[in-house]
């Protein structure tokens, strides 16, 4: 179908200002967070109701035109970049909150609403939701079911599929489907599991049902300074054997440390190569207790200097700094390329090292901020788009990284998604007969391959051409699978 009669049908049925198609209104949907890779979408189209998704999608699975799904476009994978060939569904204006139940816990949502604007929301009740990630001011509920996002929090309270129950989808020839439930479990196979973290592949979601917890009694964070970043990844460990799991456990080295210093003045000391902030939370004599014991975990590990926030104020200060590291960063370098995979956590001392010698091997600086945990590594790669063959090169160093992650026991990611940035290094992590169960049950979902296509699961051939997987024709059968 040419682009004029698609757009005369699309505004049909959805407002004048819902259907985008010329050129100065579809840039600012060219890229998602990872602005390194960029494509000008064919039409953007904005609903506001569920009936107007369902009509985007009937009329695009009638005419094969394919879908991308986007949220605030805070995603750093690449998982929202547009196709030349399609539309790109903004779920922006669904952002009410539909209704709070503070007996139940439960806060029912359309994907559109703003991951802080939930816990603000139910404040008042003493109730808050768990998943903060970093992008929390921006990012939305729906995004974050889409990548399964976690955020400093997540090591006690879990990732965004452990705090959902409920979800209302659209599969991509209009069906709505209600997946989960609000009791503790529901009959069948775990297809909420399934949709989280399915980068829009599989359906649209138009409603998500959330848990809230209570706030706690106390929350308190200790800052111990490390004169190498070795030791603060052992310290990780240490804590964790002890028996202790505290909300939050992150780690940044000296680069990052001076950066968001410089930025939001959190009052971290310069002359440390690392900084952990570990967070504890519960009762208040549990958390004394706790915080006793941290100190003397931390400084046996050979922390040279420890402070405990006075206050809730200077908490939230320290955890400013950390939330604020990607944007800093940004102050230090052009350019950077923000890396997500996780890593056992008795890794962390190999893999930082490791990290440094590709540094210096690829002439490139790197900054470390991470959730260290749960192994959840950050690392920021800086660079100049504008050196020749600089960001080639980034992504070389990138893909090390990645593999380094599954080489040591780990994943190529933890909470940023596959999208298009990571898809090579699925060649890596999985095997030909697992990427083949990928694409069959993206078939159940999705015949035509018209949700969110060439992100995420790569074909075979594309795994040959990578020269990561070695795969003889007489060994396994390959399906007809569509290269992206």
């Amino acid at each position: 179908m040419q682009k004029q009669e698609l757009v005369k049908r699309l505004q049909s049925f959805l407002l004048p200002d819902a259907v985008l198609f010329d050129l100065e209104d579809l840039k600012p949907y060219e890229s998602d967070g990872l602005t390194a890779y960029q494509q000008t979408p064919m039409i953007v189209v904005i609903p506001e109701t569920e009936p107007q998704v369902q009509q985007v999608l009937q009329l695009c699975y009638e005419t094969g035109v394919p879908v991308v799904a986007r949220g605030a476009g805070t995603g750093l994978s690449g998982g929202a970049l547009p196709l030349g060939d399609g539309i790109l569904l903004s779920m922006a204006r669904f952002k009410k909150i539909l209704h709070v139940d503070p007996l139940a816990r439960i806060a029912r949502l359309q994907p559109g609403v703003r991951n802080l604007a939930i816990s603000e929301a139910v404040a008042s009740h003493g109730l808050y939701y768990a998943p903060d990630p970093s992008s929390q001011i921006a990012c939305t509920i729906g995004g974050n079911v889409a990548e399964n996002s976690g955020g400093v929090h997540c090591l006690k309270y879990g990732l965004t599929v452990h705090n959902i129950l409920r979800l209302r989808v659209l599969t991509m020839d209009g069906d709505v489907l209600e997946i989960g439930s609000e009791g503790l479990d529901s009959a069948g196979y775990d297809l909420l599991a399934l949709m989280t973290g399915s980068e829009g592949m599989l359906g649209i979601i138009t409603e998500i049902t959330v848990k809230l917890l209570p706030k706690p009694e106390r929350a308190q964070v200790v800052m111990a300074a490390f004169d190498d970043v070795g030791k603060a990844g052992e310290a990780v460990g240490d804590i964790i054997a002890a028996g202790i799991i505290p909300a939050g456990l992150e780690m940044m080295d000296r680069l990052a440390i001076k950066a968001a210093e410089d930025f939001v003045h959190a009052g971290y000391p310069l002359d440390a190569e690392a900084i952990l902030l570990c967070e504890l939370d519960g009762a208040n004599e549990e958390v004394s207790e706790e915080i006793q014991r941290v100190h003397d975990i931390l400084l046996k590990s050979g922390a040279i200097s420890l402070r405990t926030a006075v206050d809730d104020a200077e908490r939230l200060k320290f955890w400013a700094g950390r939330k604020a590291a990607f944007p800093a960063v940004g102050r230090i370098s052009p350019d950077y390329y923000c890396m997500d995979g996780t890593i056992p956590r008795k890794q962390l001392s190999r893999v930082l090292t490791t990290i440094q010698a590709l540094s210096e091997e690829y002439q490139l600086g790197v900054a470390n901020v991470f959730h260290a945990g749960d192994g959840n590594l950050h690392p920021l790669i800086l660079y100049d788009a504008n050196k020749p063959g600089e960001l080639a090169r980034t992504e070389e160093f990138g893909g090390k990284i990645l593999e380094l992650c599954v080489e040591v026991g780990g994943t190529i990611t933890g909470e940023h998604g596959v999208g298009f940035e990571k898809i090579n290094q699925m060649c890596s992590q999985f095997k030909p007969k697992e990427l083949i169960l990928f694409h069959n049950i993206k078939y159940a979902w999705d015949e035509k391959t018209l949700l969110n296509p060439g992100k995420a699961v790569p074909t075979l051939h594309r795994c040959a051409e990578f020269g990561a997987m070695h795969v003889h024709h007489g060994q396994i059968k390959f399906p007809e699978l569509p290269r992206f």
